[in-house]
């Protein structure tokens, strides 16, 4: 099966960071969000093309693990990995590294379901989602 990945350099700016220059906890969440928007232009998932199909897709797991800390003025590299599944999910893998040592810094995953437009959780993968899976070659029987 086809690996679907997506890679986005970012900045540490001062106000993510500690009194001991360490990126705060509440800063990955964010990193990870620009991972997935980074994604979603790459393959045409983007969260309004999600909404145009009458679509949204709400986190509803988020995991980190810290390996290193992130520093200030580090200039990190965000790797986003695509994680097929049969299910009504969007899955997606991440690995935080230090561009400087490539040593891995931080990983986690997120998870995603579909609602409709009247908050109703969607129990089988919409329409445009299996078609998306086809079009990219990562649909798992």
């Amino acid at each position: 099966m086809k690996e679907l990945k997506a890679s986005k350099l970012f900045d540490i700016r001062f106000s993510e960071v500690d009194s001991m220059n360490v990126v705060w906890h509440g800063s990955y969440p964010l990193y990870f969000e620009d991972a997935r928007e980074e994604f979603g232009r790459k393959y045409k998932l983007e969260y309004l093309r999600i909404a145009d199909f009458g679509y949204f897709a709400p986190l509803v797991d988020l995991e980190f693990h810290y390996r290193k800390p992130l520093l200030y003025q580090m200039r990190p590299r965000i790797d986003i990995t695509y994680h097929p599944t049969e299910a009504a999910k969007i899955i997606f893998d991440y690995e935080i590294y230090d561009t400087a040592t490539e040593e891995l810094m931080a990983h986690g995953r997120s998870v995603q379901v579909f609602m409709d437009k009247d908050y109703h959780l969607v129990w089988t993968n919409p329409e445009f989602y299996q078609e998306w899976k086809r079009m990219w070659g990562v649909e798992v029987f």
